[in-house]
Formats: C-alpha cells, structure tokens, sequence
C-alpha cells in the first residue's frame, strides 16, 4: 500500500480539489485510472463536464455511445488536448482520438483511445542520490456498438482496455498494471415537438461505464477499484427557427465503488481498515456503494455530482456554451464555471475550445485552462 499511496494522492488531487483535513480525505472515494472522469473533450468541458444526454457528437464514447446510432456523418474523427497543473508544470496533459464509423441508418461502431501523461519526474532514494527520470502515463482503448431499437431509442455496449504505468516507487519498477471495462448505455432523443412559440427535443441517456475487475500496481497484490461510474441525465433542445436553437442539459454522476469506513471503530481509516476494504470485490462494490455511506442517505446523496449545462447554436456553424459542476465538500469539493464554443469551418470542421474558472476554495488543477478539440466529419450524411 506505502508503494502506491504517492500515486493514489496524485489521482486524488488530479480529480478533485485539496481537502481540509484527514476526517474529509477519508470520506472521498479513490480509485485507480482517475483520469478517466475527466472530460476529454472540450465541448463536454464548456457545459460543465456532461455529455450523457446532450446532442451525439464524435467525442460521445465517453459520455454515452449508444448516442452514435444517431451520428448524422457516415464518419467521424476528433482529436482533443487538455493541459494539466499549466500553471506549474508543461508536460503534463489529456490526449483524445475517436472515431466512429455509422454503418446504416440504425447502427454505429466506434472507438477511441485516450492518454493521459504524467510528465517526467524525478526519483530518488536520498539527497546524495542520483536522480533516474520516469515518465509515468496511463491509457484506455475501447471499442463500441450501437443500435437503434426504434426511431427514437439506442442502446449500446462497449468494451475497454486499461492500462497504468505509474514508473517507480521507493525505488521499485511498479510495473504496469492492466484491467478492462464494460460500459452498458442507452439514449432517447425525440422527434421535433411543436410547441406555441418554438419547436422542441427531447433527450434522456444514462450509461454505466467501467464496470471490470479491479488493478494491482504491487507485488504484494494491492488491488485497486477502477472507477466504475453511473451517469444519468437528460435536457431540452428549444428549436425558435431554422438558424436558431438553445439547449438545456443537467447531468447526474455516481461513482459505483464502496465508500472508504473506519470498520474497527478507532477513529481513523489505517491499513487494518483498508484489508477489510480490499475483500469487496468489483461486482460487491457495485451493489454496496448505494448503500454503504456511514452517515446514511444524507452522504449516499453527497456522493452524487451534478452538473448543468447549455449550448446555444446559430445556423449550425457557432455554437456558445456553459456549465456548472458541483460536488460535495466532503467528497471531493471540485466546484467549477465552465464556457466554450464551438465553430464549423468549411461544413465538415469543427474546432471546439473551452476555459474553466474554480469556484472552489481549493482551486481545480484544471482552473484557468484552455481545452482544445478537432472534429471532421466526412461521408454520407444521415437525416434523424
């Protein structure tokens, strides 16, 4: 455990904000792979960190890839680049490729691969020692199908390949360590709804990502939960003319990994605690994290983050966007104002960007930076 808590603190920092003290550290839900909440895209970005409901785009194997089944280009790639910690450091940052491939009018497959770079970092013993640089990184490549089960439901499935190389610690190659995911998605999107001012759209999308076995970085078996993660969410599109639309998306996320208890009663979460922790097994921990918080209901429902959002477009070649993410104090205190926007450039580019400003008291790794993302969309196009 001493091998990986450095790392696991880096996890926790990189998703969450500093905390306050020890008793709110052991309320907040670590996890192995934390980059993989984090969005990667800066569209998601720029309305608060959501997608699982929000119109398909190419960036939509994160957020819900039962969403392709309603791509409207036969073919779709994007390219995205989140710095990290940019105030302090250079080299560390979030890399994206996608891709999905609408093979009818009913069904899609997609893919992507997201890299996550630590940086170089130095390592040593002692003072008197001589540094040995390690480039830790972590990475995923999953694969998805999605299909329409009527013209206005989809449901997909996808699977994932993870993969952590943390370098060194105490000296020691941790070695990489691997583990593989399943997600499990479905989407709604209505048809146009004529309202009295405006027409209307409805979408509703939830996806249950990450579900798989846990990862262990040490030889003495430390096994670590991967972030298996429900989402939940749904919004509105309001259509006022042909150039004009508003979209209205709120978003709901639950971490499916037991809550962190001081199962012996001393006071304080030590090794003895984390040996009973580490005997829950993935598919247990599913199950007990709806019901396992030692506070009851009140903190079962601090372990759910929510965001809102919207995007506004104009004659389907501007779009401008913002958000609100919101999570406990207890677990986590990532809080966070995001915008974005979006632009078409010759009817099959588009360029994304987003900024994040922290409301929080303890800023965001994330606060003052600039998301970038690349879209094209090519082939045939698909009326839904």
């Amino acid at each position: 455990m001493k091998k990986i808590s450095t790392i696991l603190l880096l996890g926790s920092i990189l998703t969450s904000g500093w905390l306050q003290a020890q008793e709110m550290r052991d309320r907040v839900i670590t996890t192995a792979v934390p980059f993989l909440l984090v969005a990667a895209d800066a569209r998601a970005a720029g309305m608060g960190d959501q997608g699982v409901a929000t119109e398909v785009d190419a960036y939509s194997q994160q957020w819900n890839p039962a969403k392709f089944a309603f791509a409207t280009s036969e073919h779709g790639i994007a390219i995205s680049y989140t710095p990290y910690l940019s105030d302090i450091v250079s080299d560390i940052f979030l890399g994206g490729l996608s891709y999905h491939y609408k093979v009818d009018d009913r069904s899609a497959f997609a893919g992507s691969l997201r890299y996550f770079s630590l940086g170089t970092i130095e390592t040593r013993q002692n003072v008197e020692q001589v540094p040995l640089l390690v480039s830790p990184n972590e990475l995923t490549f999953d694969a998805s199908y999605s299909l329409k089960l009527s013209e206005t439901f989809s449901m997909a499935v996808a699977g994932r390949y993870l993969r952590s190389d943390l370098g060194l610690s105490d000296g020691q190659d941790l070695g990489a360590a691997g583990s593989f995911g399943v997600d499990v998605a479905a989407f709604y999107q209505s048809d146009a709804v004529v309202y009295n001012n405006f027409d209307g759209v409805w979408r509703f999308g939830v996806n249950i990502s990450n579900i798989g076995p846990k990862m262990s970085y040490d030889d003495a078996g430390q096994e670590n939960f991967i972030p298996t993660n429900l989402r939940l969410g749904g919004g509105f599109d309001f259509i006022f003319n042909p150039d004009s639309k508003l979209g209205v998306y709120l978003e709901f996320n639950k971490l499916l990994v037991p809550t962190p208890q001081d199962f012996n009663g001393d006071g304080v979460i030590d090794q003895e605690d984390d040996d009973i922790y580490n005997t829950t097994t993935s598919i247990g921990g599913i199950f007990e994290s709806f019901t396992d918080a030692p506070d009851g209901l009140s903190e079962e429902l601090k372990e759910v983050t929510w965001a809102l959002g919207t995007e506004y477009t104009f004659r389907d070649a501007i779009k401008l966007r913002a958000g609100y993410f919101n999570e406990s104090d207890e677990k986590g205190y990532r809080k966070f104002v995001s915008v974005g926007g979006g632009f078409k450039y010759e009817e099959f580019v588009i360029i994304d960007i987003s900024y994040l400003f922290s409301t929080s008291q303890f800023p965001s790794p994330l606060d003052k930076t600039l998301r970038f993302g690349l879209t094209f969309n090519l082939g045939d196009e698909y009326i839904n």
